[in-house]
Protein backbone atom coordinates (compact mmCIF):
# COMPACT_ATOMS: atom_id res chain seq x y z
CA UNK A 1 0.00 0.00 0.00
CA UNK A 2 1.36 3.68 -0.96
CA UNK A 3 2.45 5.94 1.70
CA UNK A 4 0.48 9.07 1.67
CA UNK A 5 2.82 12.33 1.84
CA UNK A 6 2.05 15.64 2.85
CA UNK A 7 2.61 18.30 0.17
CA UNK A 8 4.84 20.88 0.14
CA UNK A 9 2.46 23.31 -1.32
CA UNK A 10 0.67 23.02 1.74
CA UNK A 11 2.45 26.19 3.01
CA UNK A 12 1.11 28.03 0.57
CA UNK A 13 -2.33 28.74 1.85
CA UNK A 14 -4.79 29.66 -0.62
CA UNK A 15 -6.71 32.58 1.83
CA UNK A 16 -3.64 33.85 3.21
CA UNK A 17 -2.06 34.61 -0.35
CA UNK A 18 -5.30 36.03 -1.35
CA UNK A 19 -5.38 38.99 1.58
CA UNK A 20 -2.04 39.95 0.86
CA UNK A 21 -1.87 39.88 -3.25
CA UNK A 22 -2.47 43.46 -3.16
CA UNK A 23 0.31 44.21 -1.04
CA UNK A 24 3.94 45.07 -0.97
CA UNK A 25 7.27 44.78 0.63
CA UNK A 26 9.41 47.33 0.21
CA UNK A 27 12.58 47.77 1.71
CA UNK A 28 12.88 50.67 4.11
CA UNK A 29 16.66 50.90 3.65
CA UNK A 30 18.22 51.03 0.00
CA UNK A 31 19.29 47.53 -0.63
CA UNK A 32 21.84 46.68 -3.69
CA UNK A 33 20.23 44.07 -6.37
CA UNK A 34 20.29 43.03 -9.92
CA UNK A 35 17.18 43.31 -11.90
CA UNK A 36 15.15 46.54 -12.76
CA UNK A 37 12.41 47.15 -10.43
CA UNK A 38 10.77 48.64 -7.50
CA UNK A 39 13.55 49.59 -5.13
CA UNK A 40 15.69 51.96 -5.12
CA UNK A 41 19.49 50.73 -4.71
CA UNK A 42 21.90 52.87 -2.59
CA UNK A 43 24.60 52.83 -5.41
CA UNK A 44 25.06 55.39 -8.54
CA UNK A 45 24.05 53.95 -12.22
CA UNK A 46 22.99 55.95 -15.45
CA UNK A 47 19.51 55.25 -15.35
CA UNK A 48 15.65 56.46 -14.11
CA UNK A 49 16.35 59.88 -11.74
CA UNK A 50 19.09 62.09 -11.82
CA UNK A 51 20.41 62.93 -8.37
CA UNK A 52 23.71 65.11 -8.65
CA UNK A 53 27.03 66.81 -10.24
CA UNK A 54 29.94 65.67 -9.28
CA UNK A 55 33.62 66.89 -10.06
CA UNK A 56 34.77 65.10 -13.09
CA UNK A 57 37.98 62.62 -11.80
CA UNK A 58 40.92 61.47 -14.18
CA UNK A 59 39.34 57.64 -15.33
CA UNK A 60 35.78 58.54 -15.56
CA UNK A 61 33.78 57.95 -18.35
CA UNK A 62 33.52 61.11 -20.81
CA UNK A 63 30.14 59.81 -21.93
CA UNK A 64 28.66 60.66 -18.40
CA UNK A 65 30.16 64.54 -18.87
CA UNK A 66 27.59 66.93 -18.72
CA UNK A 67 27.75 69.27 -21.63
CA UNK A 68 25.69 71.56 -20.82
CA UNK A 69 27.26 72.92 -17.67
CA UNK A 70 30.50 72.83 -19.40
CA UNK A 71 29.55 75.12 -21.89
CA UNK A 72 27.89 77.38 -18.90
CA UNK A 73 30.74 77.43 -16.60
CA UNK A 74 33.87 75.45 -18.95
CA UNK A 75 34.40 73.23 -15.59
CA UNK A 76 33.79 69.42 -16.01
CA UNK A 77 31.26 67.67 -14.14
CA UNK A 78 29.79 64.03 -14.16
CA UNK A 79 25.86 63.27 -13.56
CA UNK A 80 25.23 61.04 -11.24
CA UNK A 81 21.93 59.00 -11.23
CA UNK A 82 20.19 56.54 -8.40
CA UNK A 83 19.16 53.29 -10.11
CA UNK A 84 16.46 51.57 -9.62
CA UNK A 85 16.40 47.67 -8.54
CA UNK A 86 15.09 44.60 -7.25
CA UNK A 87 15.12 43.51 -3.79
CA UNK A 88 17.05 41.06 -2.73
CA UNK A 89 15.41 38.66 -0.22
CA UNK A 90 16.67 35.81 2.27
CA UNK A 91 14.16 33.46 3.99
CA UNK A 92 15.87 32.20 7.70
CA UNK A 93 13.67 29.52 8.75
CA UNK A 94 14.04 27.81 12.48
CA UNK A 95 13.16 24.15 11.91
CA UNK A 96 14.98 23.41 15.43
CA UNK A 97 13.24 20.65 17.76
CA UNK A 98 11.60 23.12 19.62
CA UNK A 99 9.64 24.69 16.48
CA UNK A 100 7.51 21.13 16.76
CA UNK A 101 5.66 22.34 19.80
CA UNK A 102 1.84 22.98 19.36
CA UNK A 103 -1.55 21.81 20.01
CA UNK A 104 -3.97 23.91 17.05
CA UNK A 105 -4.58 23.70 13.84
CA UNK A 106 -0.85 24.33 13.02
CA UNK A 107 2.13 23.98 15.14
CA UNK A 108 5.13 26.08 15.28
CA UNK A 109 7.04 24.87 12.60
CA UNK A 110 4.37 24.62 10.07
CA UNK A 111 3.18 28.28 11.18
CA UNK A 112 6.66 29.21 10.45
CA UNK A 113 7.01 27.97 7.02
CA UNK A 114 3.72 29.22 5.96
CA UNK A 115 4.50 32.64 6.78
CA UNK A 116 7.91 32.07 5.15
CA UNK A 117 5.79 30.54 2.02
CA UNK A 118 3.09 33.37 1.39
CA UNK A 119 6.26 36.10 2.07
CA UNK A 120 8.04 34.26 -0.76
CA UNK A 121 5.15 34.05 -3.04
CA UNK A 122 4.68 37.81 -2.89
CA UNK A 123 7.77 38.69 -3.04
CA UNK A 124 8.00 36.36 -6.54
CA UNK A 125 4.88 37.95 -7.21
CA UNK A 126 6.12 41.53 -7.73
CA UNK A 127 9.34 40.18 -9.27
CA UNK A 128 11.95 40.34 -6.47
CA UNK A 129 14.86 38.11 -5.64
CA UNK A 130 14.05 35.36 -2.71
CA UNK A 131 16.06 32.42 -1.20
CA UNK A 132 15.70 30.19 1.90
CA UNK A 133 17.53 28.68 4.42
CA UNK A 134 16.61 26.37 7.40
CA UNK A 135 18.67 26.07 10.30
CA UNK A 136 18.74 24.74 13.27
CA UNK A 137 22.64 23.76 15.58
CA UNK A 138 23.46 24.34 11.62
CA UNK A 139 21.96 24.94 8.33
CA UNK A 140 20.35 22.65 7.04
CA UNK A 141 19.13 23.20 3.73
CA UNK A 142 19.57 26.09 1.40
CA UNK A 143 18.12 27.77 -1.93
CA UNK A 144 19.91 29.92 -4.05
CA UNK A 145 18.13 33.28 -4.64
CA UNK A 146 15.92 33.45 -7.89
CA UNK A 147 13.26 35.95 -8.89
CA UNK A 148 10.82 33.27 -11.40
CA UNK A 149 7.68 32.80 -10.39
CA UNK A 150 8.29 28.90 -10.13
CA UNK A 151 11.47 29.46 -7.73
CA UNK A 152 8.35 28.86 -5.12
CA UNK A 153 8.52 25.35 -6.02
CA UNK A 154 11.87 25.09 -4.83
CA UNK A 155 11.50 27.03 -1.46
CA UNK A 156 8.58 24.93 0.08
CA UNK A 157 10.34 22.25 -1.04
CA UNK A 158 12.91 22.83 1.31
CA UNK A 159 10.81 23.87 4.03
CA UNK A 160 9.11 20.62 3.34
CA UNK A 161 11.81 18.55 3.82
CA UNK A 162 13.83 20.52 6.67
CA UNK A 163 11.39 18.87 9.60
CA UNK A 164 12.53 19.75 13.09
CA UNK A 165 15.34 18.27 15.01
CA UNK A 166 18.00 19.53 17.17
CA UNK A 167 18.58 22.56 19.19
CA UNK A 168 19.52 26.17 17.92
CA UNK A 169 22.57 28.07 17.23
CA UNK A 170 21.06 31.44 16.82
CA UNK A 171 24.25 33.17 16.69
CA UNK A 172 26.49 31.06 14.31
CA UNK A 173 23.31 30.71 11.82
CA UNK A 174 23.13 34.77 11.35
CA UNK A 175 26.96 35.23 11.31
CA UNK A 176 26.44 32.81 8.11
CA UNK A 177 23.99 34.52 6.65
CA UNK A 178 25.77 37.94 7.21
CA UNK A 179 28.96 36.66 5.67
CA UNK A 180 27.26 35.05 2.59
CA UNK A 181 24.30 37.54 1.77
CA UNK A 182 26.10 39.38 -1.43
CA UNK A 183 25.68 42.85 -0.76
CA UNK A 184 22.67 44.97 0.93
CA UNK A 185 19.58 43.03 0.85
CA UNK A 186 16.53 42.09 3.20
CA UNK A 187 16.42 39.15 5.43
CA UNK A 188 13.29 37.61 7.12
CA UNK A 189 14.29 35.45 10.39
CA UNK A 190 11.15 33.21 11.32
CA UNK A 191 11.79 31.73 14.55
CA UNK A 192 10.50 31.03 18.04
CA UNK A 193 13.89 32.22 19.40
CA UNK A 194 14.29 30.27 22.45
CA UNK A 195 18.14 31.19 22.47
CA UNK A 196 19.76 33.58 25.19
CA UNK A 197 19.53 37.12 24.15
CA UNK A 198 23.12 38.07 23.98
CA UNK A 199 23.96 35.99 21.26
CA UNK A 200 20.75 36.81 19.48
CA UNK A 201 21.70 39.84 19.58
CA UNK A 202 24.82 39.24 18.46
CA UNK A 203 23.85 37.97 15.63
CA UNK A 204 21.68 40.21 14.53
CA UNK A 205 24.13 43.30 14.58
CA UNK A 206 26.19 41.22 12.18
CA UNK A 207 23.53 41.45 9.69
CA UNK A 208 23.13 45.09 10.29
CA UNK A 209 26.25 45.61 9.95
CA UNK A 210 26.01 44.14 6.54
CA UNK A 211 23.19 47.35 6.49
CA UNK A 212 20.06 44.45 5.54
CA UNK A 213 16.65 45.65 6.34
CA UNK A 214 15.71 42.98 8.98
CA UNK A 215 12.38 41.53 9.55
CA UNK A 216 12.06 39.16 12.88
CA UNK A 217 8.91 37.01 13.01
CA UNK A 218 8.81 35.25 16.24
CA UNK A 219 6.41 32.57 16.69
CA UNK A 220 4.95 31.34 20.03
CA UNK A 221 2.41 28.72 20.89
CA UNK A 222 -0.32 29.75 22.54
CA UNK A 223 0.14 27.53 25.39
CA UNK A 224 3.71 29.06 25.69
CA UNK A 225 2.22 32.84 26.59
CA UNK A 226 -0.65 31.88 28.46
CA UNK A 227 0.65 29.00 30.47
CA UNK A 228 -3.18 27.38 31.22
CA UNK A 229 -1.80 23.93 32.55
CA UNK A 230 -2.95 22.51 35.72
CA UNK A 231 -2.64 19.41 37.46
CA UNK A 232 0.21 17.53 38.07
CA UNK A 233 2.12 17.55 34.77
CA UNK A 234 5.32 16.37 33.74
CA UNK A 235 6.89 18.68 31.16
CA UNK A 236 9.78 17.42 28.32
CA UNK A 237 12.68 19.08 27.12
CA UNK A 238 12.31 19.27 23.39
CA UNK A 239 16.20 20.24 22.82
CA UNK A 240 17.29 19.25 26.16
CA UNK A 241 16.47 15.51 27.79
CA UNK A 242 15.40 17.42 31.21
CA UNK A 243 11.97 16.13 32.41
CA UNK A 244 9.85 17.94 35.29
CA UNK A 245 7.09 16.88 37.74
CA UNK A 246 5.20 19.62 38.92
CA UNK A 247 2.10 21.41 39.62
CA UNK A 248 2.44 23.70 37.49
CA UNK A 249 0.18 26.02 39.04
CA UNK A 250 2.91 27.17 41.55
CA UNK A 251 5.28 28.14 38.33
CA UNK A 252 2.68 30.19 36.43
CA UNK A 253 3.10 33.50 37.88
CA UNK A 254 7.18 32.66 38.22
CA UNK A 255 7.19 31.97 34.17
CA UNK A 256 4.28 34.58 32.94
CA UNK A 257 6.87 37.20 35.15
CA UNK A 258 10.17 35.69 33.30
CA UNK A 259 7.93 35.48 30.28
CA UNK A 260 7.72 39.08 29.90
CA UNK A 261 10.74 40.33 30.78
CA UNK A 262 12.03 38.44 28.03
CA UNK A 263 9.89 39.73 25.08
CA UNK A 264 10.72 43.07 26.16
CA UNK A 265 14.10 42.66 26.46
CA UNK A 266 13.71 41.24 23.04
CA UNK A 267 11.27 43.89 21.61
CA UNK A 268 13.58 46.33 22.95
CA UNK A 269 16.61 45.24 21.56
CA UNK A 270 15.51 44.59 17.98
CA UNK A 271 13.75 48.32 18.04
CA UNK A 272 17.58 49.74 19.38
CA UNK A 273 18.63 47.99 16.08
CA UNK A 274 15.98 49.67 13.55
CA UNK A 275 14.27 45.80 13.30
CA UNK A 276 11.20 44.83 12.08
CA UNK A 277 10.08 43.01 15.05
CA UNK A 278 6.63 41.08 15.27
CA UNK A 279 5.17 38.45 17.78
CA UNK A 280 2.39 35.89 16.43
CA UNK A 281 0.81 33.20 18.16
CA UNK A 282 0.07 29.91 16.22
CA UNK A 283 -3.77 30.83 16.96
CA UNK A 284 -3.83 33.77 15.04
CA UNK A 285 -4.88 33.96 11.43
CA UNK A 286 -1.66 34.21 9.19
CA UNK A 287 -3.51 36.78 6.62
CA UNK A 288 -4.90 38.88 9.30
CA UNK A 289 -0.99 38.87 11.19
CA UNK A 290 0.59 39.54 8.05
CA UNK A 291 -1.73 42.03 6.07
CA UNK A 292 -1.82 44.14 9.80
CA UNK A 293 1.93 43.75 9.62
CA UNK A 294 2.72 44.87 5.77
CA UNK A 295 0.36 48.21 6.08
CA UNK A 296 2.08 49.38 9.43
CA UNK A 297 5.29 49.01 7.41
CA UNK A 298 4.16 50.66 4.39
CA UNK A 299 2.82 53.62 6.81
CA UNK A 300 5.41 53.97 8.23
CA UNK A 301 7.40 54.33 4.78
CA UNK A 302 5.46 56.76 3.24
CA UNK A 303 5.72 59.04 6.68
CA UNK A 304 9.35 59.35 5.78
CA UNK A 305 8.67 60.14 2.59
Amino acid sequence: MAVKTEDPRRFLDPDTIARISRLDLRAKRAVEGFLTGMHKSPFFGHSVEFVQHRDYAMGDDIRHLDWKVWSKTDKFYIKQYEAETNLRAHLVVDVSASMHYGNGPLNKYNYACTIAACLAYMLLHQQDSVGCMTFDEDVRHTVPARSQHTHIDAIVKSLHISTPRDKTDIEKILRRVAENAPGRGMVIIVSDLLVDRPPLFRGLEMLRHGKHDILLFHVLDEEELTFPFAGTTRFEGMELLEQVLCDPRSLRDGYLEALQEYLVEVRRGCARRGIDYQLVHTREYLDAVLSKFLHHRTALLKAKQ
